[in-house]
C-alpha cells in the first residue's frame, strides 16, 4: 500500500515551501510592523497628552511617551539603514493613534490607562512571538525587542497600578482596543 504524500512528509523537518518567507523577508516584516506599532503608540500618547495636560496622569503618560519615542527612533534607524519599506498605512496610524489617545483620555484618566494596558498587553505578546521567531538569528534586533518588551510590560503594569481596570466599561473598552491593536499589527505586517 502506498502512503499518501502528506503522511510520508509529516515527520520530516520542513525546510522551505513555496509561499514561505525568507529570513530576510521575515526580518523586514518585523521591522516594518514594529516601526508602525511604535509610531502608533507615540501618536496615542500625543492624543492623551493633548487632553490630559495639567492633570495628575500627565507625568506618567509623558514618561511612557518618551520611552515609545526611543523605540520609534530605533526602528526609524533600522528602516533607513536596512532599506525596509515602511507600512503604507502610516497616514492612517497617524490619525487613528491620535484619535484613540484623545478618545480614551476624554473618557477620563482611568480610561487612558485602560487603553495603555490593552495596547501594551497585545504588544508584549507580539514582541514575545517575534523574539521566539528570530531564535538565534539577528542577535542585536532580538536584544532590542526584549529591551522594548520590558518597557511595554512596565507601561502595562503602571497603567494597571493607576486604575486601568477601574475605568468605566473597562472590559468592552479593553477588548475593543486589543482587537484593534491586533488588526493594526496584521495589516501593518502586510501593507
Amino acid at each position: 500500500m502506498i502512503e499518501p504524500i502528506y503522511s510520508q512528509t509529516k515527520h520530516r523537518h520542513r525546510e522551505f515551501l513555496p509561499g514561505d518567507q525568507t529570513k530576510a523577508q521575515r526580518v523586514d516584516r518585523i521591522i516594518r510592523v514594529d516601526h508602525a506599532g511604535e509610531f502608533g503608540a507615540a501618536r496615542i500618547y500625543d492624543g492623551q497628552l493633548a487632553v490630559l495636560a495639567g492633570r495628575r496622569s500627565e507625568d506618567i503618560i509623558r514618561k511612557m511617551a518618551e520611552q515609545e519615542r526611543r523605540h520609534l527612533n530605533h526602528f526609524e534607524d533600522l528602516i533607513a539603514t536596512r532599506a525596509v519599506r515602511p507600512t503604507a498605512l502610516g497616514p492612517l496610524w497617524h490619525v487613528a493613534g491620535f484619535a484613540l489617545g484623545v478618545f480614551s483620555a476624554a473618557l477620563g484618566e482611568r480610561a487612558a490607562m485602560a487603553c495603555t494596558e490593552a495596547v501594551e498587553s497585545v504588544i508584549d505578546e507580539h514582541y514575545s512571538k517575534q523574539i521566539e521567531q528570530l531564535g538565534d538569528e539577528e542577535e542585536e534586533l532580538r536584544a532590542a525587542l526584549e529591551d522594548f518588551r520590558q518597557d511595554e510590560i512596565a507601561h502595562r503594569d503602571m497603567a494597571v497600578a493607576h486604575g486601568a481596570e477601574d475605568a468605566p466599561a473597562y472590559k468592552p473598552l479593553s477588548n475593543a482596543i486589543r482587537a484593534g491593536t491586533r488588526l493594526a499589527i496584521w495589516l501593518s505586517e502586510r501593507i
